[in-house]
């Protein structure tokens, strides 16, 4: 492999764009992100809607010219520090280059991101069952979050729209 080339996604380049989504369809299809693919109206209208999210940034992982990795990322706000964090929405690297440091090259450059902006810290979202993801977070440094341990730790909850 070459060395890994970490880019900022731009969602009005032609290339970026395709990489992207090729991306995120391959963690679709992992059972780590549901193990299905992405619908096509959702492929259909990602950029765009990316792009009109003046809060969202990614990154595109590349071995040359693969794409291999990639970090979907939204600036909030934190009331309780008064300024901006980011939250990892999705973050893949595709299977075959998996243990070859593309997760925390991508970590590192989301890091980068977030320091720019002033943010007091990065959030995610890891499944209860990957443990290689946990592993790779932590040894970047993240860790549970509680506000006190004896209330517990902060739990991810949906309710589908």
């Amino acid at each position: 492999m070459q060395s890994v080339q970490i880019i900022r996604a731009d969602y009005n380049d032609p290339r970026h764009g395709a990489d992207l989504i090729a991306m995120l369809d391959v963690y679709a299809h992992d059972p780590m992100g549901g193990g299905t693919a992405l619908p096509q109206t959702t492929k259909d209208n990602l950029l765009a809607g990316l792009a009109a999210h003046v809060h969202a940034f990614s990154f595109l992982a590349y071995d040359g010219e693969t794409p291999i990795g990639l970090a979907n990322c939204f600036e909030g706000f934190s009331t309780f520090k008064a300024r901006p964090l980011v939250n990892i929405h999705d973050i893949a690297v595709h299977a075959d280059y998996r243990g070859q440091g593309v997760g925390q090259a991508l970590l590192a450059a989301v890091e980068n991101e977030a320091i720019q902006r002033g943010a007091c810290k990065i959030t995610l979202e890891v499944l209860s069952g990957n443990k290689t993801a946990q592993r790779s977070y932590m040894k970047f440094g993240f860790e549970g979050y509680a506000l006190d341990p004896e209330a517990g730790h902060a739990l991810f909850w949906e309710k589908a729209l």
